[in-house]
């Protein structure tokens, strides 16, 4: 299929999610005769908007079929606690990394900074050159909390400071958190950060931060706290109003892809979405140190096909951040 001419970003479906999974799923199989039968459909605009399907390829669909599907849930600064340690229920959120793409621009990890105001060395998204032996290609690797199915984090909690929502999501509360970092040393993936000392977010907290509801453990701008621990939480304050996480729309290369798996459907920055089901199969996705029974909820396809060549030395690159498996 010849692949659709680009169509603006404003009108691209950026930060959305497609209605059900339907479209993205049927868009990885369907001919022509399957997107003319969409045409039919009542909702149609007129306004097309760009599909990705799992081998690369793009059609277009009608704008009418892409909706925000949590559009009657209030705004993320009105969640309570209450209500952040419940979640969404009907969903199961999940977050697909291609290796192949990730250059190590780092603008993830500085929106993701920005928007939770985190400081110094404590940031919750990590980018790790990765090289087997110094025979073999390196590549680079975001790591971020892999929002766990069975997260050994909150087996080990014993004041129920970790949590797992009904939609997949690990939390902290850093408000119960005691700061023995049982949950830092029962993670595998050291993806969790301690607050030694005050993380003086003063200046960089936004107006509305201290009205958060009890300092809700789901609001943009709840406070870090000394001697407590912080890590990745998907964003949940952008998910609850339709939007994808931060790291997700500042990356430059699409390199993230997130979405719901009961709706088998991700979508990278640049709103295009895709079947998840078919795009792990395609790519031949894994999950990281899945033997370990933890059941991440993030996945990751293997830097293969690589358009790039693997640049070292970045400008925003960070010694500590260099590992070897």
């Amino acid at each position: 299929m010849k692949e659709d001419k680009e169509i603006p970003k404003e009108n691209s479906g950026r930060r959305k999610f497609l209605k059900l999974g339907f479209l993205a799923g049927g868009a990885a199989a369907m001919t022509g005769i399957g997107l003319n039968a969409l045409a039919d459909d009542d909702t149609t605009t007129g306004e097309k908007v760009k599909v990705l399907t799992s081998d690369g390829k793009t059609v277009l669909v009608d704008s009418g079929n892409i909706e925000n599907p949590n559009c009657a849930i209030a705004p993320a600064h009105s969640v309570s606690r209450a209500e952040a340690r419940e979640g969404m229920p009907g969903k199961k959120f999940v977050m697909v990394v291609d290796l192949a793409k990730c250059r190590n621009a780092l603008k993830c990890q500085d929106a993701c900074n920005k928007h939770h105001y985190v400081t110094g060395k404590n940031a919750w998204l990590k980018v790790y050159k990765m090289q087997e032996s110094q025979e073999t290609a390196p590549y680079w690797m975001p790591m971020t909390c892999q929002h766990c199915d069975q997260p050994a984090c909150v087996t080990v909690c014993p004041v129920d400071a970790t949590f797992k929502r009904r939609d997949g999501i690990v939390l902290i509360d850093n408000e119960q958190c005691i700061g023995c970092r049982f949950c830092m040393a029962a993670c595998p993936y050291s993806v969790r950060v301690f607050n030694w000392s005050d993380p003086n977010q003063g200046a960089a907290m936004s107006a509305d931060a201290d009205h958060a509801p009890e300092n809700s453990p789901e609001h943009a701008g709840h406070k870090s706290i000394k001697g407590t621990v912080d890590k990745c939480d998907f964003c949940p304050h952008m998910i609850r109003q339709g939007e994808l996480p931060h790291c997700v729309t500042s990356c430059p290369n699409d390199v993230f892809l997130f979405g719901d798996a009961y709706e088998d459907t991700v979508t990278n920055g640049s709103g295009q979405s895709v079947r998840l089901s078919q795009l792990l199969e395609d790519k031949s996705g894994y999950r990281y140190m899945e033997g370990l029974g933890t059941e991440p909820s993030v996945y990751y396809l293997p830097p293969v096909d690589r358009t790039d060549n693997f640049e070292d030395g970045l400008e925003d690159y960070n010694e500590f951040q260099s590992v070897k498996p």
